[in-house]
């Protein structure tokens, strides 16, 4: 069962675009058969100065990255962690594209590790809002903080277990649903199935 075997990942970077942005910190668990088997956490070095909004949301700052690691070592470890695990992240359009692009630059290639997105199971189940804090709290999982990648990496973790209760999640391994009000992620796996997708909101009284 593909299950058994995950890494739970998630990266905080310098900006959005995942071909020229950087990232400032990145968390992994490797989970077999329900326990986690290892973990890492770091801040990277970006090579560049952060703007003030991306401080503000992550609380990471400038002094913070000056002796952090370098990314090529990062993704060097964080590949050897995730192996040829089945892979999850919430919003993983947007960690699956800068982990593609860091490969592409660090080493000319990619990856092949089939994935899960708890965001895309999120808008399938339940209605707006859709953060990792908001469906924790829908789900009754504990959560530290947001936007320090360690915290949201085993918020994530717990959010899975929580859907897979509910209902197996295996039918969405592969799947990416996206706004359709907004256009489809530019980079994807091969192998992933990307369909368009909307918000669901609770019906409203009418008074």
């Amino acid at each position: 069962m593909m299950l058994n075997d995950i890494t739970v990942f998630d990266f905080e970077t310098t900006g959005l675009d995942p071909r020229t942005e950087r990232v400032i910190e990145m968390a992994a668990i490797r989970v077999i058969n329900g326990q986690i088997v290892s973990g890492f956490h770091t801040l990277v070095n970006p090579g560049r100065p952060l703007t003030p909004k991306i401080t503000e949301i992550t609380g990471i700052t400038d002094d913070m990255l000056t002796d952090a690691m370098d990314e090529n070592i990062a993704f060097r470890i964080l590949r050897n962690i995730m192996k040829d695990s089945l892979l999850v992240a919430h919003n993983a359009a947007f960690d699956l594209q800068f982990l593609h692009w860091a490969m592409q630059r660090l080493a000319g290639k990619t990856f092949d590790n089939p994935f899960i997105d708890t965001l895309t199971i999120s808008r399938e189940r339940t209605t707006y809002p859709h953060k990792l804090t908001d469906m924790c709290s829908k789900y009754g999982v504990e959560m530290e903080g947001a936007h320090r990648a360690l915290n949201d990496v085993e918020g994530c973790w717990k959010l899975l277990n929580a859907l897979n209760d509910q209902a197996s999640v295996l039918p969405f391994v592969n799947k990416l649903g996206y706004l359709k009000k907004y256009d489809p992620p530019e980079w994807v796996p091969a192998y992933a199935t990307l369909f368009p997708t909307q918000n669901k909101y609770e019906a409203r009284e009418v008074v």
